[in-house]
């Protein structure tokens, strides 16, 4: 092991080989630079090997040919700097300098070479094209240090994931956040004005506000990889997922995540809060919606734009267009559903597990219990729901789904054809709580449905009611497919703003519901004034929630429980004995000193128990009798 090691820097005049020993003497870069800094020594035990090391600096303005050689002979490493934004100073590196040192070392036993960058902040490219087939043809070279493109970009989603407020600089708790992520540490007072200052001191928009901004964030990065920090910046990489090419790491973008079969993902509590702040973050001017240039400031940190044109006619949007915060959230819940990997993959991106302070995306995911289980305990604890969406081509199911979005007839036609979405989700109420519906336009096979295509948590069958060959097709649909399932179905009768025509059918379409034990056909048109009626939606998500309770809740068809109750409830006979148990209770008769008697009011709750006990016996005997 060396007792000592000598470092010595040449390069082209003025590519920063003296500025890079004076910023690492002073932590600063130096406003006055003179032709050539004399020796430093760097005492032991600053040193990660423990070795002292001298730096030696080259001046072709001081020092004569004799002198360099001299310097060249007694070198343990030579560093060759030079300019990243001077293609003249690249070409000396093999036209002069390497080919200098080889002639004055020993073949044998030949100094490590070792090529730096420097000024990189200066250009937006890389140079490591130009230099890697340098490296390539000369063994002697060890490495080269630059800080790369591929860094620059790695370091600004880093800067923007950090940027909690979106307002362009890291202030002093975001910085303090980004270092506790990152080294576990915080940042005393004094250490954060230490830092604004050598950064101010360098660069003059490097401060902005009394926080750090993104070229003042690249700037310290530069110092540490041009002090030998790389540690440093390689641990705030690595926290942020980076791989050794600087690429995001596969296990951090894809953490594992067990989906047990019939098992459906959703995003949960944490997760909509993490996505909330994120829409916060980019709606800069609070209309509750993003526009396009805040979308694409959102996606600034992918390394792709991940949501399509067909997103707008997937999601609701305002009436510019642009997706509001319940659109953005229903995107985030169908993208769980549909794609979890892909999901994962996106909070990646947006720094979930650093800003959450979660072990991973995993964490945002939960996994729902068999669909079998919910039906077995007649209760669910599952938010989204799936709705397939059949029927003959042009009975209009584009139309119903757009709807469900509240777009009438008249917005729907400015939708161009390449924009159209065969999903659309939104909420829907059910008794007060929140669920999201999906549904989803099927183009099925008649012979063969796939399992995707059969798995849904209810099924939706359209039919024209001016097309007399409309509803065939739902009821072959449904015989082949679903009328054995434990699936409930409803029939939507389309356009009902047209004049309905006769179906072409052995029954009617209300027949073919009775016979089944489905609803009734439901009415249902987009071509309205102003937004379509949602209700037809909340009986779909309902049916959804509840497929146990098999609800014929939105019919008068004199056949269902529903039906069966509001007829009992409206019978002569229940009205004949509410009448007189008003009648004796409110009857003028009545004195006051009845009123305040105990006995009185003994009697009257009798009276009503008898009645409700009668009243339940008659509808459990109407029940069996259906």
């Amino acid at each position: 092991m060396r007792k000592d090691v000598r470092i010595l820097l040449v390069g082209e005049p003025k590519v920063g080989k003296t500025s890079l020993i004076m910023s690492l003497v002073s932590e600063e870069f130096p406003a006055v630079v003179p032709y050539r800094a004399e020796e430093i020594t760097i005492p032991a035990d600053v040193t990660p090997e423990r070795v002292p090391t001298h730096i030696v600096d080259y001046s072709e303005a001081e020092q004569t040919d004799e002198q360099l050689y001299q310097e060249i002979s007694k070198a343990n490493v030579i560093c060759i700097v030079y300019s990243v934004n001077n293609k003249k100073s690249i070409e000396k590196v093999t036209s002069h300098w390497i080919p200098l040192i080889n002639e004055r070392t020993d073949k044998d036993s030949r100094v490590p070479l070792i090529l730096v960058g420097n000024k990189s902040d200066l250009v937006e490219h890389s140079s490591m094209e130009t230099v890697l087939p340098i490296m390539n043809k000369y063994t002697e070279i060890e490495t080269c240090v630059e800080m790369r493109s591929a860094c620059v970009r790695a370091l600004t989603r880093i800067f923007k994931v950090s940027d909690l407020d979106n307002n362009g600089v890291l202030n002093d708790y975001e910085l303090t956040f980004f270092q506790m992520t990152c080294f576990n540490t915080p940042l005393a007072p004094q250490a954060l004005e230490d830092v604004k200052n050598v950064v101010s001191k360098n660069l003059t928009d490097g401060v902005h506000d009394n926080g750090l901004t993104l070229k003042g964030f690249l700037f310290l990065h530069t110092l540490f990889i041009q002090r030998g920090r790389h540690e440093t910046t390689w641990t705030v990489l690595r926290r942020f997922g980076y791989d050794d090419d600087l690429e995001l790491h596969q296990d951090y973008l894809f953490p594992p995540l067990k989906i047990p079969p019939d098992c459906t993902t959703e995003l949960n509590h944490n997760a909509y809060l993490f996505l909330q702040s994120v829409f916060d973050k980019h709606d800069k001017d609070r209309d509750c919606a993003l526009s396009p240039e805040e979308l694409m400031d959102l996606f600034n940190v992918f390394p792709y734009i991940p949501w399509g044109l067909d997103v707008n006619s997937t999601v609701c949007t305002n009436d510019q267009g642009w997706i509001t915060y319940q659109g953005y959230l229903s995107q985030w819940t169908l993208t769980t559903y549909l794609d979890v990997q892909r999901c994962l993959e996106y909070l990646g991106y947006l720094g979930y597990s650093i800003i959450a302070e979660q072990e991973s995306q995993a964490s945002a995911i939960t996994v729902t219990r068999d669909k079998k289980l919910d039906l077995q305990k007649k209760q669910t604890q599952r938010n989204v729901f799936r709705c397939h969406v059949f029927g003959l081509t042009g009975s209009g199911k584009t139309g119903f789904l757009q709807g469900f979005l509240g777009r009438n007839l008249v917005h729907q036609r400015t939708i161009r054809e390449e924009h159209k979405s065969y999903y659309a989700i939104s909420t829907a109420h059910v008794y007060g709580q929140e669920k999201y519906l999906l549904l989803h336009e099927v183009f099925p096979d008649f012979d063969v449905l796939s399992e995707t295509e059969l798995s849904c948590d209810i099924v939706c069958l359209i039919y024209d009611v001016s097309n007399p060959c409309s509803f065939e097709y739902c009821s072959r649909i449904f015989k082949q497919h679903f009328m054995d399932s434990k699936t409930p179905c409803m029939l939507i009768a389309a356009k009902s703003d047209l004049p309905e025509t006769k179906q072409q059918y052995c029954m009617t379409p209300l027949e073919f519901c009775r016979k089944h034990k489905m609803p009734p056909p439901q009415s249902y048109t987009c071509n309205t004034a102003a937004a379509p009626s949602k209700d037809i939606f909340i009986k779909l998500t309902t049916m959804a929630v509840y497929p146990h309770a098999r609800l014929r809740c939105m019919c008068t068809c004199n056949r269902c429980t529903f039906c069966l109750c509001q007829n009992f409830l409206n019978s002569e006979l229940v009205q004949t004995v509410r009448t007189k148990l008003y009648t004796v209770v409110f009857s003028r008769h009545i004195t006051h000193a009845d009123l305040k008697s105990s006995a009185f009011w003994l009697r009257a709750s009798v009276g009503a128990t008898v009645c409700a006990v009668l009243g339940f016996a008659m509808y459990r005997a109407l029940l069996r009798s259906r």
